[in-house]
Parts: C-alpha cells; sequence; structure tokens
C-alpha cells in the first residue's frame, strides 16, 4: 500500500521534471523526496526511472529483476524556472491525465530537485539523480 502510494505521488509530481537547458534530456532515477513534510527515502526492492527527449517524458518502475514497466507518459515545456507537464497516458486511475500542472525545478550538479503543491493539495519536494 505504501509503495502505491508513492508511486502515485511520484506520478504526480514528476510531472514536474523540466528544464529548458537540455540538462534533462536522459534518464533519471528516484532517490527520494519530502511529502507533505514527512521525508521519505528512495524506493527498496524497485528502481523508479523517467527518461526525457526534447519535448516527452516516459515513466518506469522496475522491480529487483525483472523488466522495466511503463506507468506514465506525457509532453512537458519550460518557462523560465518553471515546467508545465501534461500526462497522457498513466496505468493507474489519474485526475491529471490530460491537465496541465505546472512546477518549479533546480538542478544542482546531477539532482534534480522538482517542487510544488499538486492539484490533491499535497506539497512535494523530488529529488532524481541523473543516469551515466
Amino acid at each position: 500500500m505504501k509503495a502505491l502510494f508513492i508511486l502515485t505521488a511520484i506520478a504526480m509530481i514528476s510531472l514536474s521534471a523540466c528544464n529548458g537547458s537540455g540538462k534533462l534530456e536522459g534518464k533519471w532515477l528516484y532517490a527520494g523526496g519530502v511529502y507533505n513534510g514527512k521525508k521519505e527515502g528512495g524506493t527498496e526492492g524497485y528502481q523508479l526511472q523517467r527518461t526525457y527527449t526534447d519535448k516527452k517524458f516516459e515513466a518506469v518502475m522496475i522491480e529487483d529483476g525483472g523488466e522495466p514497466q511503463k506507468y506514465q507518459a506525457g509532453d512537458y515545456k519550460i518557462d523560465g524556472n518553471t515546467c508545465t507537464e501534461t500526462e497522457t497516458f498513466s496505468t493507474q486511475p489519474s485526475k491529471l491525465t490530460n491537465v496541465p500542472v505546472h512546477y518549479n525545478y533546480q538542478i544542482k550538479n546531477d539532482t534534480l530537485i522538482l517542487e510544488g503543491k499538486l492539484p490533491t493539495g499535497m506539497q512535494v519536494e523530488e529529488h532524481w539523480t541523473k543516469m551515466k
């Protein structure tokens, strides 16, 4: 149940992983975050990865020893330090499909930090590490 909550929160917050400088392109690994003031570590027993191209993203979950399972995809665009992502695909029921969501972002070294308030009211800060 906790994994489902985290996966749902990540799916919602990951709508925020944007950067107009091209640094966003590539693969990112979820490294933990803060949800409504409660710190959560990285995942155990599975990985969450996001891949960004110039205008699109795709998110997958990989259980230990398993194949990647796509759980979310969509489009994004940048305006200053704000990124607007629009989820176009979700394996779970989502009120965010085809709804633009705005987030603030920053990149420190190889870590993408996403911050914002989701339409559900949840305050989030996620950390994603750039994969080589």
